[in-house]
This record gives C-alpha cells, sequence and structure tokens, in this order.
C-alpha cells in the first residue's frame, strides 16, 4: 500500500469544512454593515448575502442534476430577520447534497460540465464570497483549509480563462512575495488579498 499517496477529499465534505468556517462570519455581519463594501467590487454587503444565498441554493439543484437559474438574484435579506439562520441552513443542505452518492459523478448544469468541477465552484463561490462578507465587515476568516485550497487552485486553473473572459473573475493581481497559497488564489481570482474596507 502506497502510504505516499494524497488523500482525495470529496467535494461533500471539503464544502462541510468551508461551512465551518463560514457560519461565524454570517452570524457575525451586523445590519448596520450591509451597506459596506466588499473586495468583490459589484456587491455590497447585503448584494454580496443575496449572492450567496443563490448560489448555496443553486449548487444543491445542481448536486442532485437539475437544472438551475441564476438569471435574477432575489433579496431575501430585506424583510426577513431570519436571513442569516437560513443562510447557515441552506448551506447545511448544500454539505448535504454534494456529499450524496453520485453527487460528483457524470456533468451536470446546462454547459454539461464535470460534476465534480460544479461542485468545486460552489466550494469557491462558499470560500472566497465568505472571504470577502468576512473582511469587509471586520470579521477574522479561520485559516483556510489546505485541501480545500489545492482543490480550488485545480479548479481555478480550469475555470480562469472564461471565468475572466465572462467577468466572473477580475484581472489577476500581483499576489505579495509572502503570501499564503490562499491568498495566491485570492490573488487570481482578482481581489487583493490584503483589501481592508
Amino acid at each position: 500500500m502506497d502510504t505516499n499517496s494524497a488523500r482525495t477529499y470529496g467535494i461533500g465534505e471539503l464544502l462541510g469544512r468551508a461551512r465551518e468556517r463560514a457560519v461565524p462570519v454570517v452570524r457575525g455581519i451586523a445590519d448596520g454593515a450591509l451597506a459596506a463594501p466588499t473586495p468583490c467590487a459589484e456587491y455590497d454587503v447585503k448584494d454580496l448575502v443575496n449572492h450567496v444565498f443563490q448560489v448555496v441554493v443553486q449548487f444543491q439543484r445542481l448536486a442532485v442534476k437539475e437544472a438551475s437559474d441564476f438569471a435574477e438574484t432575489p433579496d431575501v435579506v430585506s424583510g426577513d430577520p431570519g436571513w442569516r439562520e437560513r443562510l447557515v441552513e441552506e448551506t447545511g443542505r448544500l454539505v448535504a447534497a454534494w456529499s450524496a452518492p453520485g453527487a460528483e459523478e457524470g456533468t451536470t448544469g446546462a454547459m454539461d460540465m464535470p460534476a465534480r468541477l460544479v461542485g468545486s465552484m460552489a466550494l469557491l463561490d462558499l470560500t472566497v464570497h465568505v472571504w470577502d462578507l468576512a473582511r469587509a465587515t471586520g470579521q477574522e476568516y479561520g485559516a483556510a483549509d489546505e485541501a480545500g485550497v489545492a482543490e480550488l487552485a485545480g479548479a481555478v486553473a480550469v475555470l480562469e480563462p472564461t471565468a475572466r473572459k465572462m467577468g466572473v473573475f477580475g484581472e489577476a493581481v500581483a499576489a505579495p512575495e509572502d503570501a499564503s497559497a490562499f491568498e495566491r488564489l485570492l490573488a487570481r481570482t482578482g481581489r487583493d488579498p490584503r483589501w481592508k474596507g
């Protein structure tokens, strides 16, 4: 048996680890911070929370090979004082959906992309956008999971040209010389990894 081979983690497990870091950030967003800018320049905090809601719900559908709809982002935050716990619950459903047998098999989505790559896209949003929210609201973001960062680095390498052309990623930013692997990943998605609001 080769004890030196790297373990391959399931997307559900990686999403579960990302969720552990996301929950305290989501719960820590004060109402007074909803209009604050974020490192994701086109979104303020409220808009970004609504976007994360949409992503988390639609990627649950993609896990079970159902059609998704990203056409319009519903405003979940306005008028619902319980939005934080709703988002926490939806992230739990996302983890469960991608942990189910068969979720990573075959293709899914309108573009028939490999299901594992689509799951990695969900992981990317749950990781990077929660970092955005933590930065924007002055919160700590727990140490990035090494296995998750490795998965995301591979996914970003595949997605980067198309994502940049479609405006999903900004132009890559030069990472500081002492940048961590996670900070280098953030820079590849067009974020300043040392961003301060």
